[in-house]
């Protein structure tokens, strides 16, 4: 299992906070930033799923 280091969805410190929210909004949405580095990522959706790619990490999938 990975730790993450930032929240996928609203870029803060993952150990810091409360990211039940950001958890629960996740299930229906891509992520938005890099849990590795924090950067903003490309984000595609299509109807069968979503593409998000970091520029420094590459691509993830749904």
């Amino acid at each position: 299992m990975t730790v993450l280091v930032w929240c996928d969805r609203c870029g803060a410190a993952a150990a810091e906070g409360d990211h039940r929210a950001c958890a629960a909004a996740r299930e229906l949405e891509p992520p938005r930033y890099c849990p590795d580095c924090r950067r903003r990522m490309k984000v595609q959706v299509v109807p069968t799923g979503w593409t998000a790619t970091c520029v420094e990490h590459g691509t993830r999938h749904s």
